[in-house]
């Protein structure tokens, strides 16, 4: 019975480091992109209560609470989340094509903020006792990694991501239109890749993840700078 209260502890411990991070990269990323597209002349996320920085108007019942849950107890070695797309009518955008744009790039671009002020708080963990400045290490870390691999992630030129939609705003339309008719299948084809891809890869003896191979890299390339602003030994990677 020991055992089971250690192993329960230090499992809710873990968890409780990433419940912020989780909760502060997805409202920022979908608050970002209805603040700049009511910059740019569309208020439909305003009027409808999601230029807000309240998590409970963001929550998506599946992308924010399921699918981190399952990613935490999965054998992946990486946990993310998102929330409800804030809406969005490009044609009231004052150039619907460039500003379109804008209100993608948004999103990935707050969670890199996010992940700059991370590791720029972790210089304010000394002035607390220690296994307080432990957690808030660890769930800065943590939200370094996090807002990482979101903005990496959502970077990806596949629409319904925000980087399927910014190079739909700067490809020709002879390329744009047919990128633009993929939005109904990306969600789909991004998660098959997640899930499918490593156990068909097991299956033949070869590294197929879609992590490993696409988003690990970027994000890895990306940590030194982040370890470095946040004072952390040189040599931490994903």
């Amino acid at each position: 019975m020991a055992f089971l209260d250690i192993d329960f502890a230090a499992q809710a411990y873990t968890i409780s480091t990433w419940i912020l991070p989780i909760l502060l990269a997805i409202t920022l990323h979908e608050a970002a992109h209805g603040i700049i597209a009511w910059s740019y002349g569309d208020d439909t996320a305003y009027k409808l209560g999601r230029v807000t920085l309240n998590p409970l108007k963001h929550i998506h019942p599946f992308g924010t609470v399921v699918l981190p849950i399952l990613l935490y107890i999965s054998p992946l070695p990486f946990v993310f989340g998102y929330a409800k797309p804030v809406p969005v009518a490009f044609h009231r955008l004052r150039k619907p094509r460039r500003d379109m744009v804008y209100v993608a790039a948004a999103g990935p671009l707050a969670n890199f903020i996010l992940a700059l002020i991370s590791a720029l708080l972790f210089h304010l963990a000394v002035l607390l006792p220690d296994p307080a400045a432990d957690w808030l290490r660890l769930t800065l870390f943590n939200s370094i990694i996090l807002n990482l691999i979101l903005a990496v992630l959502n970077l990806l030129p596949l629409p319904p991501l925000d980087g399927g939609r910014i190079a739909v705003g700067l490809l020709p339309i002879g390329l744009a239109a047919p990128l633009a008719r993929m939005e109904r299948y990306g969600l789909l084809l991004l998660i098959s890749a997640f899930f499918l891809l490593p156990y068909a890869g097991r299956a033949i003896g070869d590294n197929l993840s879609f992590f490993d191979l696409v988003i690990r890299p970027p994000v890895n390339w990306l940590m030194p700078f982040f370890t470095w602003l946040a004072g952390l030994p040189e040599g931490i990677f994903l």
